[in-house]
Parts: C-alpha cells; sequence; structure tokens
C-alpha cells in the first residue's frame, strides 16, 4: 500500500483527489471549531448579562438567539 504523498504515474488523478479531499476535511475541521468558539462566546456573554441583570433576562434572550442565528449563517456561508 503506497503512502498519500507517494504519486506514481498510473495512481497520479486519484493521488490528487486524495489530497484535496484531505485539505478539504482540514478546512471543513477549522470551520466548526471558529464556529463553536463564536458561539460559547456569545452564550457566555448572555450569561453573564443575565447574571448582572436579571430583570432583563426575558428580553436579551431573543437578542441571543439573533446573534447565534446570524452566527451560524455567517460560518456556513463562509464555508460554501
Amino acid at each position: 500500500m503506497k503512502h498519500l504523498l507517494e504519486i506514481d504515474s498510473e495512481g497520479d488523478e486519484n493521488s490528487r483527489v486524495q489530497l484535496e479531499m484531505l485539505e478539504g476535511a482540514k478546512s471543513m475541521g477549522a470551520g466548526v471549531a471558529t464556529i463553536a468558539s463564536r458561539i460559547a462566546n456569545i452564550l457566555s456573554s448572555s450569561i453573564y448579562s443575565v447574571e448582572r441583570h436579571p430583570l432583563v433576562a426575558k428580553q436579551s434572550f431573543g437578542t441571543v438567539i439573533l446573534g447565534f442565528a446570524l452566527t451560524e449563517a455567517i460560518a456556513s456561508l463562509a464555508q460554501r
């Protein structure tokens, strides 16, 4: 079995495709990590604000959900 980076004349195209798939998977993993950190930041900010001002918890919930949805949308569009 050949190593992924070894390219011969008959398997040249297959090896190139495998390398491209590997690079794509790395990019997708980086994107998922970025999305997760942004969502964690939004939710932690929300928890902090509710702790400081408990009376505005119901009012801030919609804003938190909107921020969460926009973060997801932007990250999803960036992956394309």
